[in-house]
C-alpha cells in the first residue's frame, strides 16, 4: 500500500505537557500543526493521583483532570491530532519526514517530546508478570482493584512514596522495598514524614528484588537484603514499580547527539544537534522532570520552531525563489570589518538597482539560513540566479569590481 504524504509547518511527536504546550505556541501562532501521540494524551502525568506542585492550584488535581486541561486548551487552536505510532524521522535539506505506518507527515520544524518509561528492576521471572498480571506502574489506575489487598512498592523516590501513600487509601497494607539503611529515601521530607507516620506502610530497608513468583498472576516477591544476602518471601497481591524512567529516544539514535543514558541534548532554546528538530520535556538531557518544566519546555520550543519556520520561508520566498541576479552578504553583525564590507556591498548594489538584488543574512545569533547556502565563513558574498548558487566570493577585497562583474556578466 503506497503511503500519504501530509505537510505541515510544525510536527510534534508526543502528546504529554511538554508536546501539549509546543503545540499550543504553534497552533496559536498560526503555524498548520500536527500532534501525534501514540496511546494516551498527557502522557506520565496522567498516572498522578494528586498534583500539589504545579502552579495556578492551591489544592491538588488529579493529573488527569489536568491534562484534560491542556488537551482542551491547545485544540482551541486547530492543532490537528493523530493517534498513531511514529515510525522513524528522516532529514533532507529544509524539510524533517516524520513516518508514521500509512503517512510520511512532512514538516518544516519537529518537536521531540516522547517522555520516558517505567524502568524494571531487571529480577528474575519480571517479563511474565507485566500486562496486568501482577506488576504495575499506575497507582492510580490500579488501586480501586487492590482494595483490601496486600501490596508491594518498589522504590523511594517522591513517586514511590507518594503513590505508595495514596494506595494506603486502597489497600490493607502497603510494603516498601528500599534499598538504602533505615530512615533513608530519596523521597521529598513531606511525603517521608507522611509515609513513615502511615500505619498501613511497612518499609523492608537494604532490599532489591530478588524475582517474582507465582503461577498465572503474581504472587509472591522475593526480596534480598544487599547486606546480609538474605532472601526474604513477601506474598503480595500486587507489585508496584516506581524506581525510575528510561527515556523513549531510541529511535533517534544517529539521528541527534543524546547522553550515554539516551537523554536528547538541547541547548536552552530546546534547539538539538539536527537542525529544525527541537526537544522537550522528559525525554530531554536536564536536572528535573516535572509537568511545569516540561511546560516550559514546550513554550520555548513552540516559539522557537515558530521562529525557524519563519526564517525558511524567508529563506525559500526571497532567497531560493527570487528571480534574476541576487547576491547574499553572510556577516556577522558584531563584527567591525564585516560591517564595512557590508556598507561597501550596499552602496555597489545601489549602483546597479534593478539588475541585482541583495539580501542581508546577519549570522549573529544563527547561521541556519546562511548554511543553506554553504556558506564558509564571513564575510562572504554568496550570488544567485533565479535561486541557484553561481559562485561563492570570500576574498572581499575587490568587492565593488566582483560585483560590477557579475552584473555585467548575469545581470
Amino acid at each position: 500500500m503506497e503511503k500519504k504524504t501530509e505537510h505541515y509547518d510544525v510536527v510534534i511527536v508526543g502528546g504529554g505537557p511538554g508536546g501539549m504546550t509546543a503545540a499550543l505556541y504553534a497552533g496559536r501562532a498560526r503555524l498548520k500543526t500536527l500532534l501525534i501521540e501514540k496511546s494516551l494524551i498527557g502522557g506520565m502525568a496522567t498516572y498522578t493521583s494528586e498534583v500539589e506542585n504545579y502552579p495556578g492550584f492551591p489544592e491538588p488535581i488529579d493529573g488527569t483532570e489536568l491534562m484534560k486541561s491542556f488537551d482542551k486548551q491547545f485544540r482551541r487552536f486547530g492543532v490537528n491530532v493523530k493517534l498513531t505510532d511514529v515510525r522513524e524521522i528522516r532529514v533532507d535539506c529544509c524539510t524533517r519526514t516524520v513516518s508514521t505506518f500509512r503517512t510520511d507527515y512532512v514538516a518544516k520544524a519537529v518537536v521531540i517530546a516522547t517522555g520516558n518509561k517505567s524502568r524494571l528492576t531487571g529480577a528474575k521471572n519480571e517479563d511474565k508478570f507485566l500486562n496486568d498480571k501482577g506488576i504495575s506502574f499506575c497507582a492510580t489506575c490500579d488501586a480501586a482493584r487492590n482494595t483490601g489487598k496486600r501490596i508491594m512498592v518498589i522504590g523511594s523516590g517522591d513517586a514511590a512514596i507518594e503513590e505508595g501513600t495514596f494506595l494506603t487509601k486502597f489497600a490493607s497494607e502497603v510494603i516498601v522495598s528500599v534499598m538504602h539503611d533505615e530512615g533513608i529515601m530519596d523521597a521529598n521530607k513531606v511525603a517521608q514524614e507522611k509515609a513513615l507516620a502511615n500505619p498501613k506502610m511497612k518499609f523492608m530497608w537494604n532490599t532489591v528484588v530478588e524475582s517474582f513468583e507465582g503461577e498465572e498472576e503474581l504472587k509472591q516477591v522475593v526480596l534480598k537484603n544487599i547486606k546480609t544476602g538474605e532472601l526474604i518471601p513477601m506474598d503480595v497481591d500486587t507489585c508496584f514499580l516506581f524506581i525510575g524512567y528510561v527515556p523513549n529516544t531510541k529511535m533517534f539514535e544517529g539521528l541527534i547527539d543524546m547522553t550515554s543514558r539516551g537523554y536528547i541534548k538541547t541547548n536552552e532554546d530546546m534547539e538539538t544537534s539536527c537542525t529544525g528538530i527541537f526537544a522537550v520535556g522528559d525525554c530531554r538531557d536536564k536536572t528535573l522532570r516535572q509537568i511545569a518544566t516540561a511546560v516550559g519546555d514546550g513554550a520555548v520550543a513552540g516559539y522557537m520552531a515558530e521562529k525557524y519556520v519563519e526564517e525558511m520561508d524567508y529563506v525559500q520566498k526571497e532567497i531560493f525563489e527570487a528571480k534574476g541576479l541576487t547576491m547574499a552578504f553572510v556577516y556577522n553583525a558584531i563584527d567591525a570589518v564585516d560591517r564595512e564590507f557590508l556598507s561597501r556591498a550596499e552602496k555597489a548594489q545601489e549602483l546597479h538597482k534593478g539588475k541585482l538584488g541583495l539580501r542581508r543574512i546577519d549570522i549573529y545569533k544563527s547561521d541556519r539560513i546562511a548554511c543553506r547556502l554553504d556558506y564558509s565563513k564571513t564575510p562572504s558574498l554568496i550570488f544567485m540566479q533565479d535561486g541557484k548558487v553561481i559562485e561563492n566570493v570570500t576574498d572581499l577585497s575587490a568587492i565593488e569590481n566582483k560585483i560590477a562583474e557579475m552584473v555585467a556578466k548575469h545581470g
